[in-house]
This record gives C-alpha cells, sequence and structure tokens, in this order.
C-alpha cells in the first residue's frame, strides 16, 4: 500500500488539472476539422493486427458526452460546439441517427437506430441545442416490442404503426431489396435486436415516465441474475454495461437503487493490486464513473485513479482499444485514442469535482 502521503501528492487537484489540461489538448489537436473524432476498426482488442480507419457517429458522441462534465472550461467547449455542429449534420429524417457518417459506404444500408439517436439526443439537450425538432420522443416511443422494450433498429415490421413520420424512415429500404438482404446477410445484428445497453441509453434520454418502466425492470433484473456479460449485442464488456446503467440513476432514476449494491460489489471484487478495476484502463474510467455515479468512494476509487494518472502518455492520451463491437463473435469492434481519452477524461474530472467539492 502506498504511503497517505504519496496518495495524496498523487491526487492532489493540481496533478489532476494537469492531466486533464494535457487530455483535452490532445483531443484539440486530433478532432477533425468537421467536429468528428477518429475511430477505427479492428479484429484485436489490442488494435494492432490491423487497424482501420471508420467514419462512424457513434464514437464522436461518445467522447462528447464524456466531455459535458468539463464543458466550462473552453477548450472542452469549443470541442463540443464543432461535435455537435457535425452531428447535427448527420441527422436524418424525423431526428433520428445512424452508427455511419454521410461519406460511409455502409450509411444508406444501415437503418437509424435508438442508441445513437438517444445518445445524440441527449447531448443537444444538454447542450441547450433545440435540436432535434420537433421531437424525436413520439418515434422513440413507436419503435418498441410488445413488452414495452425498444428496438434497436428503426426497420420495416409486421405490425401496424400509426406513426406517419415512421413510414417515411422505414419504407426507402423498400428501394433497396438485394442490398439490404445482403446487408443483413453479413452483419451480426438481427432486424427485431432489442439489447439492454442500448434500452439504457434511450431510458437515459427519455427519463422516468410510463412508457420505460419495462426498461427500468429489465435493467434491473439483468443485475439481479447477474446477466451484464451477455444482455446487449454490441457492448460485451460489464463494465461498459455498468457505466450506461449507472449513469441512468445519477441522472435521477431512483426507480434504479436496487442495482446500486451488487454492481458496486463487483466493480471492487475485480479491483486488482496496481489499482485497476477490471482488466483494461477503459474497464477502470467506466468502474471510476460508475462508483461516482452511485455515490461510492471506497479506496479502491483513488487507486484507480492513481492507475489512469500514471498509463496517460506523454503526449496526454491513452492507449487505443476496441470498446464496443460488431456483434458478439467480436470479428471487428470499434477503438481509437480519442475514445479511450474521452473515458479517461470523464472519469480524472469527475473525481476531480468530488475531492474539490467534498
Amino acid at each position: 500500500m502506498e504511503p497517505a502521503a504519496s496518495v495524496n501528492q498523487a491526487l492532489s487537484p493540481p496533478r489532476l488539472e494537469q492531466a486533464i489540461v494535457a487530455g483535452l489538448a490532445y483531443l484539440r489537436q486530433h478532432q477533425y476539422p468537421n467536429g468528428e473524432f477518429c475511430c477505427y476498426y479492428a479484429p484485436d482488442d489490442p488494435m494492432q493486427e490491423w487497424c482501420q480507419p471508420d467514419s462512424a457517429l457513434f464514437p464522436t458522441a461518445l467522447v462528447a458526452g464524456c466531455m459535458l462534465s468539463l464543458q466550462a472550461l473552453p477548450v472542452a467547449n469549443d470541442m463540443l460546439t464543432s461535435a455537435t455542429n457535425f452531428l447535427q449534420y448527420q441527422m436524418l429524417h424525423g431526428g433520428l441517427w445512424t452508427h455511419y457518417g454521410r461519406a460511409h459506404a455502409w450509411h444508406r444500408l444501415c437503418p437509424p437506430d435508438v442508441d445513437d439517436t438517444s445518445c445524440v439526443s441527449a447531448i443537444m439537450r444538454a447542450r441547450g441545442i433545440d435540436c432535434p425538432h420537433p421531437s424525436n420522443v413520439p418515434l422513440l416511443l413507436t419503435n418498441r416490442n410488445r413488452e414495452g422494450l425498444f428496438f434497436t433498429w428503426f426497420l420495416l415490421r409486421l405490425r401496424w404503426n400509426a406513426n406517419r413520420t415512421y413510414w417515411r424512415v422505414v419504407l426507402p429500404e423498400l428501394l433497396r431489396p438485394v442490398q439490404s438482404f445482403v446487408y443483413w446477410r453479413e452483419v451480426e445484428a438481427h432486424r427485431n435486436d432489442v439489447d439492454a445497453g442500448v434500452n439504457a441509453n434511450v431510458l437515459f434520454y427519455l427519463g422516468d415516465r410510463p412508457e420505460t418502466q419495462p426498461v427500468i425492470a429489465w435493467l434491473l433484473r439483468i443485475i439481479a441474475e447477474n446477466r451484464e456479460a451477455e444482455c446487449d449485442r454490441w457492448y460485451r464488456d460489464p463494465f461498459f454495461i455498468y457505466y450506461f446503467f449507472t449513469r441512468c440513476y445519477h441522472a435521477g432514476i431512483q426507480k434504479l437503487e436496487p442495482l446500486r449494491a451488487p454492481i458496486i460489489a463487483r466493480i471492487l471484487a475485480q479491483a486488482q493490486p496496481d489499482g485497476r478495476l477490471g482488466t483494461t484502463l477503459a474497464d477502470t474510467a467506466w468502474a471510476v464513473c460508475s462508483l461516482l455515479n452511485l455515490g461510492s468512494y471506497p479506496i479502491e476509487l483513488e487507486k484507480a485513479v492513481q492507475y489512469l494518472l500514471r498509463h496517460q502518455n506523454n503526449s496526454g492520451e491513452w492507449p487505443r482499444w476496441r470498446l464496443y463491437y460488431g456483434g458478439p463473435k467480436k470479428a471487428i469492434g470499434w477503438g481509437s485514442e480519442e475514445l479511450t481519452t474521452g473515458f479517461c477524461l470523464e472519469a480524472l474530472a469527475r473525481y476531480q469535482q468530488h475531492i474539490t467539492s467534498g
């Protein structure tokens, strides 16, 4: 165990500030002129076997979401303005978003999804931007199954839908039947996917309302049954699931209180001697955010923040790692230095706010 003086020095506000400033400078230098943040896809978690850049919207939404806790800083505020401008340009009819940008070859084949739509919409709301206008909430609410859970994709289904915008969104698929057939044969996704991480992000956007009660009950059931590692097709790391679930609790959805104790216990059970919580840097960043979301401040939290500080590169970033996947087979996944850095910065900023306000 490190001496108390060493711990206090390592986690002093100036040390945290130094790391945050360096990380923001890296992101500022690496944000594209159009506001997008770089992302790659690769077949291995360290992204070293081969690594290809990919024009995807979700990484920019994730990094922007991480920077909301830093938006009082001018450099973060400027980056957020550029990122939201980029995301607004990518918006589809009905106030929806899809995973791939307009320049991507799969942009027309990959349908709009509730995950990108909810995450981007939540960022716009947090930034005080009147977008989408009119609201996309009625359209989201039409995209649920019989149990009241949200489908991942906006697609044609053999069921009646009274929302006219819905039909304007989904009918263009009929213009590309062959391409659509090939697309759904090649990807691991299914037309009627219902994913827990995705539903948590919808809940984060929509909040506690009558239509989201089935989602709240499902998230609680997943944690009670210890199924967080297999509850989502895209988020295969339980620590990422903890991050999404607990930010709903932190946002004021108190009905999620029963997941608090088990998630804290499961995070702390994976504490490593070097300070990691879980296996990777991203796990540790997600765990720090999750513990703070749940109002838990064990000694492992300090050690995890120290671990993040020790592993920041001299140029300000943290190493790339695959953070989400194209399906359970993990044949490909997406990540970048920018993505890892975004989550590490959120963890440090949130911890800094905790120690300075306490």
